[in-house]
């Protein structure tokens, strides 16, 4: 099948601690654009470099990202990496001294993006922009806190730590995840609330970031008084109120398509490709497959020819666009070596505000 293409919308996953054959083969697809890397993918710090420079050895171009937000969601946690705190308590410090939260928020943003940056990795799905009603437990205290004004300030002082280090930044989960119980990594979570609601509260930091988001995810909940696709393959959502009404002008990524709530479009569950296709033509410029390497990768491999098979077919697009987004994510700076990091001044004085 020959594919000619400029976009390479696909963002994949690595079985293990070193690259595979069928990584590399995969890698190599024109339609791959990145990887996502899994605590599985971790063993320790020249590992995980390793690692990073064999995958660029393969396409320099693809751009490496991992969760690792802090609190409970960060895939390296051992050999020198710093435990960055739950974005929860960077809300509390900010109920006793809001300024220095602001302080500390940057400083979690820098040391997390240099340290991530010191091994090769590129880019962090960072920061949570949802609230934290106290009702979703995939959430919680990896949310700042309740107040939309509140969680776009941290935000914003987080961003601007990852930026010192030359890291860009996602907001997720769009417009809003907090408010449900369920878990949309089992479940499609439904929010009955109306648009102006919405707008008014869990949607507003997007609009008061839209200069300083370079990238958004969507959540897989459905909004039915909206649309009544999940968010993340809603043309609604993402088009005309993301980036029409709220004025967001960077990459938007889908959430893990392998997710139980990726999965029910229109009612109907959907093979991988038609959740990535329905995305992409939503207004998604990118789409994440997450943990279907493992064993013979034969789902992750027919996904690929699935989606090449449906681009020839015409039944998405390929945009310029798109792509060039998924390249102002890479790093534009130089990183520091991990020892050189260690004891960079600046380093160290954000290693010591982290509370």
């Amino acid at each position: 099948m020959q594919l000619m293409t400029q976009h390479a919308p696909l963002i994949i996953d690595l079985a293990g601690i070193t690259l595979g054959k069928d990584d590399r083969r995969r890698l190599k697809h024109p339609l791959t654009g990145g990887v996502i890397l899994f605590a599985r993918n971790w063993q320790n710090r020249e590992q995980l470099s390793s690692l990073c420079k064999a995958i660029k050895s393969v396409r320099q171009d693809i751009l490496i990202a991992v969760d690792h937000e802090g609190g409970r969601v960060q895939r390296f946690k051992t050999d020198g990496f710093t435990h960055l705190p739950p974005m929860g308590a960077l809300g509390e410090l900010w109920m006793k001294d809001p300024m220095g939260a602001t302080n500390a928020a940057t400083a979690c943003g820098y040391v997390m993006a240099a340290e991530l940056r010191a091994c090769g990795v590129d880019f962090s799905f960072a920061p949570v922009l949802d609230l934290d009603y106290g009702a979703s437990g995939v959430i919680g205290d990896r949310a700042f806190g309740r107040d939309p004004r509140v969680v776009s300030l941290l935000a914003k002082s987080m961003m601007h730590g990852l930026l010192q280090a030359g890291m860009m930044n996602c907001g997720k989960h769009f417009p809003g995840h907090g408010f449900v119980k369920a878990d949309s990594h089992t479940a499609v979570p439904v929010d009955k609330r109306s648009l102006k609601a919405i707008l008014a509260d869990d949607a507003a930091p997007y609009e008061w970031l839209n200069t300083t988001l370079s990238s958004v995810m969507p959540a897989h909940v459905i909004y039915p008084k909206i649309d009544t696709r999940p968010a993340g393959f809603s043309e609604q959502w993402l088009t005309y109120v993301l980036r029409g009404q709220l004025g967001f002008g960077g990459a938007i990524f889908s959430d893990d398509l392998s997710m139980a709530g990726a999965r029910v479009i229109d009612g109907q569950e959907v093979s991988h490709a038609e959740a990535a296709i329905a995305a992409l033509n939503a207004g998604c410029d990118m789409a994440l497959l997450c943990n279907q390497s493992l064993g013979d990768g034969a789902v992750l491999d027919a996904f690929l020819d699935d989606m090449a098979e449906a681009l020839l077919k015409g039944r998405w697009e390929a945009l310029e666009a798109s792509d060039m987004r998924r390249l102002d994510l890479l790093p534009a700076t130089p990183a520091h070596e991990w020892d050189e990091l260690m004891l960079h001044p600046a380093y160290m004085h954000a290693v010591g505000l982290i509370p």
